[in-house]
């Protein structure tokens, strides 16, 4: 049993992690500053369930809120920290470049100084796929260098594992950066293509199907990330007494530092992910052929072997069950009708 900080606590996968620690013991205080970035009611309703489970307590505030924060790790001596209170989006980044240096960059620096301070055990903080960025080489590997982001999104999360290293390095804080591959599932963000798709099927609306539909995502089910993120937390890293400054592996370190993918390994072509879920609604998408946009790439794939020997887990759910599972979830929660 732990006391865990999960930053981001009323987010997608901050919501489903925090639901997870506290129903094996752990004691957890949520921390988010509820932004409008989407729907707030959603946000709302993750932690109507949180809040009434013991051990959790919720702490409304935003990461670069530096008193705030400072006070909260001061009074409640945190085993873990898992920062998962991050700017979302890469298509948003184009247009909102300085929420994600506020929060993304400023917000990071606070952890990293609280955590630091406060002789916190292991940070374990949200990464992304996107680092990958102008990357071919398939499937994507942390051993691989990512010094070619395409947005900004990509370039802050770099940023994030980059400063993690340096804190790694100098203070001895034990880090690990997690790089998520397209989540989704039950309570999913709204800005996400699967829970778009849904909603405009539904209502008889047309889909922007971007890429001509040919990009190909690893989409990774929400429990698959959740297994992942509370398997790495429990495993703090040590220094690689391999590596070699002569041949510096991105993944590892001199330091007790760490970087993992989590993804399905199993990448999936757009226009197949659709007819999946237009299999499991029960009638078809009207389509809006789009070529691909700024800061997108192409396919991602996560090499996950490293996962797998370390922690013993490889994510497998499909994406005909997770589908079926989020649409379950979506036909309960906005009581909608659907004959699939």
């Amino acid at each position: 049993m732990s006391k865990i900080l999960v930053t981001g606590a009323a987010g997608f996968i901050g919501f489903h992690l925090s639901k997870r620690l506290l129903e094996r013991g752990d004691t957890v205080v949520g921390y988010d500053n509820m932004n409008d970035y989407y729907d707030v009611t959603l946000k709302e309703a993750r932690l109507e369930q949180l809040v009434s489970m013991p051990g959790f307590r919720m702490v409304r505030a935003g990461l670069e809120d530096r008193t705030t924060l400072e006070q909260l790790f001061a009074e409640e001596g945190f085993d873990v920290v898992i920062n998962l209170a991050t700017q979302a989006g890469v298509r948003y980044s184009i247009s909102n470049p300085h929420a994600y240096i506020q929060s993304n960059l400023v917000g990071f620096i606070n952890i990293l100084e609280a955590c630091r301070h406060n002789k916190v055990e292991h940070l374990v903080y949200a990464s992304s796929s996107s680092v990958y960025g102008a990357n071919t080489t398939m499937p994507f590997s942390t051993h691989h260098n990512v010094d070619h982001p395409v947005s900004l999104y990509a370039a802050t999360k770099k940023s994030n594992e980059l400063m993690a290293h340096t804190y790694s390095s100098l203070y001895g804080l034990p880090t690990t950066g997690l790089r998520f591959f397209t989540t989704y599932g039950p309570w999913g963000r709204p800005d996400m293509a699967l829970f778009l798709f849904t909603k405009a099927i539904l209502e008889g609306k047309p889909i922007d199907v971007y890429d001509y539909g040919k990009m190909r995502r690893d989409f990774t089910y929400i429990d698959d990330v959740i297994e992942g993120i509370v398997r790495v937390a429990d495993n703090v890293p040590v220094p690689n007494p391999l590596w070699s400054g002569a041949a510096p592996d991105p993944a590892t370190s001199y330091a007790p530092y760490r970087i993992y993918n989590i993804g399905n390994n199993n990448p999936v072509m757009l226009l197949d992910f659709i007819e999946t879920l237009e299999k499991h609604l029960g009638r078809p998408a009207q389509k809006n052929m789009m070529p691909i946009q700024d800061g997108d790439v192409p396919e991602t794939c996560a090499d996950v072997d490293d996962l797998m020997r370390d922690v013993g887990f490889r994510p497998a759910t499909t994406v005909e069950e997770g589908i079926g599972r989020f649409v379950a979830w979506y036909q309960s929660y906005y009581k909608v009708e659907i004959s699939s």
